[in-house]
């Protein structure tokens, strides 16, 4: 069956958004009396949505235990986490070589464009803009635009719903774990790109479809398919 859906992830898959992330948790870290943390670390929390982000930052580690923090404590440096995010105006952010291209020539082809990102919604338009990409997606969900997020397979299907297309005929492309499995969730076919932002660990191990190292790669791949 053609392909007819391309589902996109955002940070870590065509945008590298570490650099204003981090200076954002460090700014949170720092208002609230705490040691700001390496940017390498840092990137290893990045991909579960900013709450996720902000109890890791709190704990200092990937792993939080349950009752580990208090959910008050965490509102409130979600808050201050929001508020030096909106601050940086995305200054850092940039798309990865080739996407900006790449995510053209696939549109040219004939592919819908979408984007399911666990990335808070209201901050996600004006990054679209800031690279001229506000009209590529036909459909943008945000990790806080329905109840659950990925890898819970529901934002993709969801987008499948709205455009009437069926799962078998759309694609999902990620660089984390999140991204594959909310594809193979939704029995939808999930290209890896190894390149972004998965806790250390290599995409291939969790057998996505096909998986590449570079952008340019996966879009040579797309339209030969």
């Amino acid at each position: 069956m053609d392909k007819q859906l391309l589902i996109f992830d955002f940070d870590g898959t065509l945008i590298d958004s570490v650099p204003d992330l981090a200076d954002a948790t460090n700014a949170m870290l720092t208002t609230l009396g705490k040691t700001p943390y390496p940017l390498d670390s840092i990137r290893n929390w990045v991909g579960n949505g900013s709450r996720m982000l902000v109890e890791r930052a709190l704990v200092g580690k990937i792993e939080v235990l349950e009752g580990e923090l208090a959910k008050e404590a965490v509102d409130h440096a979600e808050q201050v986490f929001f508020d030096a995010y909106s601050k940086m105006g995305g200054s850092k952010t940039v798309a990865y070589p080739n996407v900006d291209s790449g995510l053209k020539k696939l549109q040219a082809a004939g592919y819908k464009l979408a984007l399911v990102t666990n990335k808070p919604i209201r901050f996600v338009p004006k990054i679209l803009q800031s690279f001229g990409w506000q009209d590529l997606f036909i459909e943008v969900l945000g990790g806080d635009s329905l109840p659950s997020k990925k890898p819970d397979p529901a934002p993709l299907l969801h987008v499948c719903k709205a455009l009437n297309i069926n799962p078998e005929q759309t694609v999902m492309i990620g660089d984390s774990r999140n991204d594959i499995l909310a594809g193979q969730n939704a029995n939808m076919d999930t290209l890896g790109l190894s390149y972004g932002y998965n806790y250390g660990q290599d995409i291939r191990e969790l057998n996505p479809t096909e998986a590449f190292d570079d952008f340019a790669s996966l879009v040579d791949y797309l339209l030969k398919s």
